[in-house]
């Protein structure tokens, strides 16, 4: 098993690509702290999980609240005695540019897909010094590297946990704690599926390959960056697009 005896927290793990992480890392020996703000869907998740006979605690969780953050950390912690993997996989999606949209919108956005991440990081990155190590993957988006039309302030956010998730790499390297960044294409969840449908022709146009990506395509790269297999992978970008930044 690539993650056997790991203590993982997953966000947003009540559907698409966080659920089939969660999954994912249950099968292969992680003992799993999924969390969610959809606690309905988090608990079907779990459910999955420990019928398979992996180990799961799902806890409700707003990434956006640092208080929330505490807690998950410490009952990760209380649960399971320690933490080994990070993965800030919760994120929204907007359709907004710059002049149509409200300050606060641009600031939900950067609260879930940025803030959120920084406190993820924060509160988990000192239990993984105290574990002797550990691996954080960012969940950023191809929007983190080329520009996308309508979406500037997911764009934005997405871009700045690419260049976050380099320096935090460069600060604790010597701790023997990764952090990398993965940058998923078009791939079809329950958020992105109407956004999809909407545009289509321009998506088509460039993702190389003759087909949108599905939730599992990213788990296996979320995998690989967690497990001792990417020991020596730091501060890196893993592209997982069908050729868009081929490009």
């Amino acid at each position: 098993m690539r993650l056997k005896d790991k203590v993982a927290i997953i966000t947003g793990a009540a559907s698409g690509m966080g659920a089939a992480e969660a999954k994912l890392f249950a099968k292969e020996g992680a003992k799993v702290v999924a969390t969610d703000v959809n606690e309905e869907l988090l608990q079907k998740v779990a459910e999955e999980i420990k019928a398979e006979g992996g180990e799961v605690l799902a806890i409700k969780h707003n990434v956006a609240s640092e208080e929330e953050w505490k807690s998950v950390v410490a009952k990760a912690v209380e649960t399971f005695g320690k933490v080994d993997v990070l993965v800030n996989n919760a994120g929204i999606s907007t359709d907004k540019t710059l002049a149509n949209m409200t300050m606060e919108e641009w600031n939900r956005v950067m609260d879930i897909n940025l803030n959120g991440c920084v406190m993820g990081m924060k509160y988990t990155i000192p239990e993984m010094q105290k574990a002797g190590g550990g691996s954080v993957v960012n969940i950023s988006s191809i929007g983190g590297i080329v520009g996308m039309a309508g979406s500037s302030p997911y764009t934005a956010a997405k871009g700045a946990l690419r260049a976050l998730s380099k320096s935090a790499a460069v600060e604790y390297a010597k701790d023997k704690i990764r952090v990398n960044s993965l940058h998923p294409g078009i791939i079809v969840t329950p958020m992105t599926a109407p956004t999809i449908e909407a545009a289509m022709p321009y998506y088509k146009a460039f993702t190389q390959l003759p087909y949108f990506g599905e939730p599992e395509d990213v788990a296996y790269g979320v995998l690989f960056l967690a497990s001792d297999e990417s020991r020596f992978m730091t501060g890196a970008e893993l592209v997982i697009d069908g050729g868009w930044t081929a490009l």
